[in-house]
């Protein structure tokens, strides 16, 4: 393998460090704006870094945003439009179960996404692959469950659905945003980051309506809650920019699989930010995530 082809596993580790961040931004900031107020901050603040950010590949490259073709507005539409979905539901899902948890049951997207993304897109899915999904996503499911509830007793039930529906959002919204990035005839950085400025433009102008119809008094709030909204809005936006450059360079289920150590820096946030300690079955998920992860690495 060429240290070229790694970066587009380093893109996929740095965004999952910098979306636990963003995601324990939103959950503190869903205590005071609600589930759609605080999904709202990550796309409103995070489009005016976003496009800083292309602004500075601009700069950096002299190569000018291309103007997207028209196959290119139904791909970013559904991916814009499912990740709004997707991140109301785990935002809804963290409100009842513990930050980890809910994580690790958004994480079985990447088995989603390789189906998705070989129906879809003709992405390549070999055997190691599927070995090393598998794996990593029992590991993710091991976590999940409680001992002696399994996750379906009352209370269990409906985090598991919310988290498992937010999963197969993510999963779609993955393949819509690799398909858009694939459809711009340009460098792979200058592609994502046009990409990502203009999926955001659509979700912040989406969101912003539908609250001035529905709910103006949590569009108001989200306004004047800009100064802790930063935060998530520039996490997001970091992330996003580093998910959309590893989406350009290979399929999106190798991306949603090695995004799989997020569980390993929720983990983390877990417990020194939280105060929720991990129990043996959610290390041993943890080192089932670990090994799949490596063997997908190792086999690409």
């Amino acid at each position: 393998m060429s240290d070229g082809a790694w970066w587009w596993a380093a893109f996929a580790i740095a965004a999952a460090a910098a979306q636990t961040v963003r995601n324990a931004a939103q959950r503190e900031l869903t205590r005071t704006l609600g589930t759609v107020g605080a999904t709202h901050v990550r796309f409103l603040f995070g489009l005016p870094f976003a496009v800083v950010f292309l602004g500075l590949i601009v700069a950096a490259t002299g190569a000018q945003p291309p103007t997207p073709p028209a196959a290119f507005w139904p791909w970013v539409a559904a991916g814009a439009v499912t990740q709004i979905v997707a991140t109301a539901l785990m935002l809804a899902a963290m409100g009842e179960r513990s930050f980890l948890v809910v994580t690790a049951y958004t994480k079985t997207e990447p088995v989603q996404v390789a189906l998705f993304g070989l129906v879809v897109l003709g992405d390549a899915v070999t055997l190691p692959m599927i070995a090393a999904i598998v794996i990593a996503t029992v590991g993710v499911v091991l976590m999940s469950l409680r001992p002696g509830q399994a996750g379906l007793q009352e209370g269990g039930v409906r985090p598991m659905l919310l988290g498992l529906g937010s999963a197969a959002l993510f999963a779609v919204s993955a393949i819509g945003y690799r398909g858009a990035i694939l459809t711009i005839p340009a460098g792979f950085v200058t592609a994502a980051s046009t990409t990502l400025c203009l999926a955001l433009a659509i979700q912040a102008v989406l969101l912003s309506a539908w609250l001035a119809l529905r709910d103006h008094a949590v569009l108001i709030a989200v306004v004047r809650a800009w100064r802790p909204s930063l935060l998530a809005g520039f996490m997001g936006a970091f992330a996003s920019q580093l998910w959309f450059l590893a989406f350009a360079l290979t399929a999106a289920a190798n991306v949603r699989t090695v995004a799989l150590v997020e569980v390993l820096f929720a983990q983390a946030v877990s417990r020194f930010a939280f105060g929720q300690r991990a129990t043996r079955r959610e290390l041993i998920g943890i080192a089932l995530i670990v090994a799949g992860v490596v063997l997908l690495l190792w086999v690409h």
